[in-house]
C-alpha cells in the first residue's frame, strides 16, 4: 500500500483550535491554557486518507513527537537520511521520534490510541519498548503554520526517560543518531522547524 493510501488520524482545524481562538505557533507546554483546551478536542478525530490530507490545511494530522532523555540528561538527536519517507525533511536534524497515527480498532480512548501509535513508532525507529521505560510523559504541543509541512500537522509532544543501552537505530536507511546535551546545541538552523521551536523554549 502506498503511504498516500494510509488511513490516518486527523482533527478538523476549526475544532482543534476552536475557530482560531486557541491557534498558536511554536511549542506550548502541557500546562498552558491553550494546550489543555486543544487536548480536550483530540477525541473528536476523524480517519482520513493521508494523500488527501497532505495538502488540506483544514485538517491537522496528529503526529507523535517523542523527546528521549538518557541517564546523563542528554537528548537523542537524529538526522533524516535520503531513505526516509518525508522528502521535505531530508538532511535536517530532529529531537523528536514519531510519526503519523492510525486508528486502533475497538479502542475509543484517544490517548490510548495515541500512546499505542507512539509506542509502535518508537519500537520501529529506535528499538525502544515503552513498557521498558517510565512511560510517555505528555509535555505539550507543537505547531508551525509558517511552512507547508507544518500547516497540515500538529505534534503531540512526549518526553521519555531512557537508558542509552535501550536505544538503537532500526531504520538505518532513514536515521542516524547521537546523544547531545541541550547546552551544546547552539545552531538551531540545522534542525527541522519543530525541533528548533521546542529547543528555543525547552530550558
Amino acid at each position: 500500500m502506498s503511504k498516500f493510501d494510509e488511513q490516518i488520524i486527523v482533527v478538523p482545524r476549526d475544532i482543534i483550535f476552536d475557530n482560531e481562538k486557541h491557534a498558536f505557533n511554536g511549542f506550548i507546554r502541557q500546562d498552558d491554557v491553550k494546550s489543555q483546551a486543544i487536548f480536550d478536542t483530540l477525541g473528536q478525530y476523524d480517519v482520513k486518507r493521508r494523500g488527501d490530507m497532505e495538502e488540506d490545511p483544514s485538517y491537522k494530522q496528529l503526529i507523535s513527537y517523542c523527546i528521549l532523555e538518557n541517564e546523563d540528561q542528554d537528548i537523542l538527536v537524529y538526522q533524516r537520511l535520503s531513505g526516509g519517507g518525508e522528502s521535505r525533511l531530508h538532511g535536517l536534524a530532529s529531537i523528536g521520534v514519531g510519526g503519523h497515527m492510525n486508528d486502533v480498532p475497538n479502542q475509543k480512548d484517544v490517548m490510548a490510541i495515541i500512546e499505542e501509535n507512539t509506542s509502535r513508532e518508537l519500537l520501529e525507529e529506535v528499538g525502544l519498548a515503552v513498557n521498558e521505560t517510565a512511560g510517555l510523559q505528555h509535555v505539550g504541543f507543537i505547531n508551525d503554520d509558517l511552512n507547508e509541512v507544518g500547516q497540515v500537522h500538529l505534534g503531540v509532544v512526549f518526553k521519555v526517560q531512557v537508558q542509552k543501552s535501550q536505544v538503537e537505530v532500526r531504520e538505518t536507511d532513514t536515521l542516524s543518531i547521537q546523544w547531545q546535551s541541550m547546552d551544546d546545541i547552539n545552531d538551531l538552523s540545522q534542525f527541522e522547524s519543530w525541533s528548533a521551536l521546542i529547543l528555543e523554549k525547552w530550558n
